[in-house]
């Protein structure tokens, strides 16, 4: 008997599971306990529109402020060691598959606020490149739909700025 995995590719910790199995538990919790805060979701902004939501710059900018701190404790304390994965592993673990499928979300940004916000974080670009890498041809065939999302997201974005 197979495993079926019940998931949507937008969904961060569903294309983790489809590349491990390893995040079930989160999506039954945010199921199971309505009412979640937005400060949780990265789609503050971004997928709002999409999601037919009205977009919330001031959670947006928080979640960011938060973000670029992770980011640095990612690249100080957990890639700090000789290997190229979390810990200084030689092989990813659960753990890499897990974030970097979250800061995969980034991907639905405009290429600017990409760029603000990884570009000083050239550690942590290597690094979530060695576990794309590592994961071929999976990852990128999970992250699929959010490739094709962040193209439908930018010709919204030029038809907005044309017009």
């Amino acid at each position: 008997m197979g495993l079926k995995i019940y998931g949507h590719r937008m969904s961060q910790p569903a294309r983790a599971v489809y590349i491990f199995c390893n995040h079930a538990i989160l999506r039954y919790l945010a199921c199971a306990f309505p009412g979640v805060p937005d400060h949780w979701l990265v789609q503050a902004v971004a997928l709002a529109p999409k999601l037919g939501r009205p977009p919330n710059p001031q959670v947006a900018a928080e979640a960011e402020k938060l973000l670029c701190e992770s980011l640095e404790k990612i690249e100080t304390v957990w890639l700090k060691e000789s290997g190229p994965f979390l810990l200084g592993n030689s092989e990813p673990s659960i753990a890499d598959l897990s974030l970097v499928c979250e800061i995969m979300q980034l991907e639905v940004l405009d290429e600017k606020d990409i760029d603000r916000i990884l570009g000083p974080r050239k550690i942590v670009q290597q690094w979530m490149e060695d576990t794309k890498n590592a994961t071929k041809p999976h990852f990128e065939e999970i992250h699929g739909l959010l490739y094709e999302t962040k193209a439908e997201l930018q010709k919204q974005r030029l038809g907005a700025n044309n017009a």
